[in-house]
């Protein structure tokens, strides 16, 4: 199980991507119904993410599709 991310763990473990990019695919994942999104009233404001049911259902095929890769791209 995953535990929820702030943006800024996120960020900090995608580099190579804008925070533009990174804000727009998570409301897209979000709109998908893939992740959920936690507002909590704090100061300075703190959003986590979290995998949904959805979103969980995907791990066996990314897991599928990365023994792929390994087994047949290298």
């Amino acid at each position: 199980k995953t535990s929820p991310r702030r943006f800024s763990e996120l960020t900090a473990s995608l580099p190579a991507v804008s925070t533009r990019t990174l804000t727009e695919k998570l409301k897209k994942l979000e709109t998908e119904g893939l992740i959920a999104r936690t507002e909590y009233a704090e100061f300075p404001p703190r959003v986590e993410y979290s995998l949904t049911k959805k979103g969980r259902g995907l791990s066996t095929l990314i897991r599928a599709m990365k023994k792929y890769g390994e087994e047949y791209l290298n």
